[in-house]
């Protein structure tokens, strides 16, 4: 609880982030495996911003699919390419060029958004930011993402899966937050509790990011099989969308998996982070006063060694 509410207090500029809060949920998960990195041998361009490498990258890689290092620092070769509209789904935001993933993730999404059409005004799912062409860290938006197997999924219910690409550019999707976060607003409805609780008894599902006040809602609402709670993780933001990650495919290697959940379906801890919003605790007066360092960009030296060839594939 202690940690929660340093969290609290020190992280609230992560709020309003997409997906910038993963980066510090897996490292106070314990990941930490030291996989060997380009290093030196990028050659001139090992001291350039990883971002700016992978970001000009337009196409995938022509290798087999793997993902290369952790969700926040890695890359991911053969992705696979969601198309821009299926029979229960569309991809938003085609200009960003992040419809991109593992075959894993690109078969959950396809699962979920199926799921997803059978709730009622749900024609099926409007599929966020997924990873760029060949994953790495991406220029504007998320610390995490770089593997392709995580996913964003917006709250707003699909009412036409015809959307032009224009379209797709200036829609927006909806909050679903009350009270800075601690509870949920009158649009989020049962079937919101159906669509999250499908990506999370998806046994390739690892986590699944949502605003504090939605899982709260969802602990209170559940009166079957609590044990998809656990993976339901309450962070900063993620009240336009949820996200989820997908765990390391079965006989990976190179690929870090994030260290599981606590034991327990979490509602606790999440009602702790409910309380923490409606009553932000005091600052001890006792700690340090130090500012936060600037978090330099990730270099390509600093990515895992497969990650060269990754970048430097047809």
């Amino acid at each position: 609880m202690t940690l929660l509410r340093t969290l609290t207090s020190v992280a609230l500029a992560f709020a309003l982030a997409s997906c910038g809060g993963d980066r510090t949920e897996t490292d106070i998960s314990g990941e930490k495996v030291a996989l060997p990195t380009i290093g030196s041998s990028g050659g001139a361009l090992s001291t350039v911003a990883a971002k700016r490498l992978f970001g000009a990258k337009s196409f995938a890689s022509t290798q087999s699919s793997a993902a290369f290092g952790s969700y926040s620092k890695g890359c991911l070769a053969g992705a696979e390419q969601l198309p821009e509209t299926g029979p229960t789904w569309q991809a938003m935001r085609l200009s960003r060029n992040r419809n991109w993933a593992h075959p894993e993730m690109v078969d959950m999404v396809k699962k979920l958004s199926r799921k997803a059409a059978q709730q009622p005004g749900w024609e099926g799912i409007y599929v966020g930011d997924l990873s760029q062409p060949r994953g790495g860290p991406m220029l504007t938006g998320h610390a995490s993402h770089q593997i392709g197997l995580d996913a964003d999924i917006w709250m707003l219910p699909p009412k036409s899966l015809n959307l032009s690409r224009a379209q797709r550019e200036n829609i927006s999707s909806i909050s679903m937050r009350r009270a800075s976060g601690a509870y949920v607003n009158s649009s989020w409805t049962p079937a919101h509790h159906e669509v999250v609780k499908a990506a999370a008894q998806d046994p390739r599902t690892a986590r699944i990011f949502v605003f504090p006040g939605a899982k709260v809602q969802m602990c209170a609402d559940e009166k079957g099989d609590r044990s998809y709670l656990r993976k339901i993780r309450p962070w900063y933001g993620h009240h336009y969308h949820f996200h989820v990650r997908i765990a390391c495919p079965t006989g990976a290697r190179g690929c870090v998996d994030q260290a599981p959940p606590p034991p327990g379906d979490g509602c606790a801890d999440a009602r702790q982070w409910q309380a923490n919003i409606l009553n932000p605790p005091k600052p001890d007066p006792t700690a340090p006063k130090t500012k936060p360092k600037p978090k330099r960009d990730i270099l390509l030296a600093d990515l895992p060694a497969q990650c060269n060839a990754v970048l430097n594939a047809n």
